[in-house]
């Protein structure tokens, strides 16, 4: 049973940073694509950004892009999200996830993604 584990939210001043981890347990990490999405409060999840199996593809959100980076260490079974320039609106509880198909290009699309994490609160304040 694959199952995903996010560490490191917390509080923090815009402008700041912070590095989120995701662990994965329950099968091969190394062939998978990984992503990010993230849940304000009243608003739906929404797609932050995505890597290929080997980290050489990355994808992100127009609202993200240039401030947050998407890696992953594949012996280490983790995939990160380094967050830069930190707004008020980057608000949110963060998910990790997984697709259950080996897919190892980045996915874009949430419907493929299968696997969540139960979230990390990441909160920025102005």
């Amino acid at each position: 049973q694959v199952q995903l584990v996010e560490s490191g939210g917390g509080l923090v001043q815009a402008g700041g940073s912070l590095r989120l981890s995701c662990a994965a347990s329950g099968r091969t990490f190394s062939t998978y694509a990984m992503g990010w999405f993230r849940q304000a409060p009243g608003k739906e999840r929404e797609y932050v950004a995505g890597i290929s199996w080997n980290g050489d593809s990355t994808y992100y959100a127009d609202s993200v892009k240039g401030r947050f980076t998407i890696s992953r260490n594949n012996a280490k079974n983790t995939v990160y999200l380094q967050m830069n320039s930190l707004k008020p609106e980057d608000t949110a509880v963060y998910y990790c996830a997984a697709p259950r198909t080996e897919i190892g290009s980045v996915l874009v699309v949430k419907g493929l993604y299968d696997y969540w994490g139960q979230g990390t609160q990441v909160t920025v304040s102005s």
